[in-house]
């Protein structure tokens, strides 16, 4: 681990009230340094969705301390809770949470409506970011004359768009088929291999195997953290991130 994580809990506990009150969390301590790629993996009512939230700051913890790029989140009021949202954190959905009426680059460039870019910089980098998830000859077309795959890196490539500390991407296979599922999950090593930090959420275990980190989660709990240093890549032979879908 590196000296500095890009994401770190320290003893992180979240409760909610009831008689007796749920620990939905409960103590987790987790490092994730720049450049990794990490599946959270648990069934349904482990704890994984409330840790999700807790890390991209949907959410406070009841105890301890979250930290992502060293900023102590306890710290911070709302507003600038959401600021550092949108400038450390993307996020890519099962559901895609694409707008109909929009081409592909303005909804990439819809990532960057709050960091004060011009919007001759923000088309130049939706671009950029379409290009680098392989859709630069996609720019122009509407969520509904694409396929489920180019969706998702449509999602994926709004996540990247502001060059967040981490992306978070929940259940990013979870509405695909198989085939496509495989070129999703391509490309997030892909991504992983050009420097980007990515933690996947799952309760698929062999979408979890198939990355180089795998954090089970149960009752609230790390259960388990796995390093697989052989598997770091899934890149075709060409060296490009993935094919289109």
């Amino acid at each position: 681990m590196s000296v500095n994580p890009v994401l770190e809990l320290r003893d992180v506990v979240r409760e909610y009230p009831g008689s007796p009150p749920v620990r939905a969390i409960d103590g987790v301590t987790l490092q994730i340094s720049a450049s990794e790629l990490v599946a959270i993996v648990g069934p349904s009512g482990s704890g994984k969705s409330t840790l999700l939230n807790l890390i991209g700051t949907l959410d406070r913890p009841t105890s301890g301390t979250l930290l992502i790029d060293a900023v102590d989140t306890s710290e911070l009021t709302d507003s600038a809770l959401a600021g550092l949202r949108a400038a450390r954190l993307g996020f890519v959905f099962q559901q895609f949470h694409l707008l109909g009426g929009m081409s592909a680059v303005d909804n990439v460039a819809t990532g960057l409506l709050y960091r004060g870019d011009t919007k001759k910089s923000r088309r130049n980098r939706s671009v950029a970011a379409l290009e680098r998830v392989g859709l630069g000859h996609r720019l122009d077309h509407t969520p509904n004359k694409l396929s489920g795959g180019e969706r998702q890196r449509v999602a994926i490539a709004r996540a990247l768009v502001g060059d967040p500390a981490i992306v978070l991407a929940d259940e990013p296979t979870g509405n695909l088929d198989s085939r496509t599922s495989e070129e999703i999950v391509e490309l997030l090593h892909g991504l992983h291999r050009e420097g980007s930090t990515i933690v996947v959420i799952t309760h698929d275990r062999e979408l979890a195997a198939r990355l180089p980190r795998q954090v089970t989660v149960r009752d609230g709990q790390i259960e388990d953290d796995e390093r697989d240093p052989s598997n770091h890549d899934c890149t075709d032979h060409n060296g490009l991130i993935g094919a289109t879908s």
